[in-house]
């Protein structure tokens, strides 16, 4: 369980220090492009000892996991999956280095009518269901670090991407909302059936399908437990 600790620590501050406050300093002594690559290495190190750990830590029960409460990531990830995959689009400003494709006027379009950090609430929404799902300690250390860096990212890249395009930023900003459907219930923006999309309704039930019929495979565990 120390290991996992380590780990999870060191994944949220990764995300937290290294991509919030230390950010700057290191761009400018690195370089953007450099400091990028490096950010992704480290990213993907973290992650991968983030996930070997969490395979060999010890089962530390508070509660057993019942039918009632496995229901939850049963109901929930295939939203989380649909906001994943609506958030995989080049015209979305919230993605990893917009200023590579997007220039002038911020479109608001698609899924960021719903959040303008569809991806990072799919993220949330894995976490949130799998710590009310299972009541053991490395699930729990596993979803928060999840959890902890995708919240704390939602702010961080506000904060990027209002320096990065300014006005164009603040015009995005108005017209979306950082909690779903805030903006669309407050009359900002609407939201049509095409925003959604059936391709990305079809996607994202192929992968809810493979992660139903593969999870016990990849993850040691069956999704739902009868």
């Amino acid at each position: 369980m120390t290991a996992l600790t380590i780990a999870a620590l060191a994944w949220m501050l990764l995300h937290v220090v290294v991509a919030g406050p230390l950010r700057s300093p290191l761009v400018q002594r690195l370089g953007l492009n450099a400091y990028r690559g490096l950010f992704s290495v480290l990213s993907a190190i973290s992650l991968i000892a983030l996930i070997w750990t969490y395979a060999r830590a010890p089962y530390v029960e508070f509660w057993p996991t019942t039918s009632a409460l496995a229901v939850v990531p049963i109901v929930v990830m295939p939203v989380a999956l649909l906001f994943l995959v609506g958030s995989l689009r080049a015209s979305n400003p919230t993605m990893a280095g917009p200023d590579m494709v997007l220039k002038g006027e911020l479109p608001v379009i698609g899924f960021t009518k719903i959040t303008r950090h569809p991806m990072l609430w799919a993220f949330s929404l894995w976490a949130i269901s799998h710590i009310i799902a299972n009541g053991d300690l490395a699930t729990w250390l596993l979803a928060a670090a999840v959890l902890i860096t995708s919240l704390n990212g939602m702010r961080s890249i506000d904060r990027k991407r209002a320096r990065l395009f300014g006005e164009e930023w603040e015009e995005f900003k108005s017209k979306t909302s950082i909690i779903p459907f805030a903006a669309v219930a407050a009359g900002r923006v609407r939201l049509g059936f095409g925003d959604i999309g059936w391709l990305n309704i079809l996607f994202a039930a192929a992968l809810y399908a493979i992660f139903l019929w593969a999870h016990a495979t990849l993850f040691g565990v069956p999704a739902y437990y009868p």
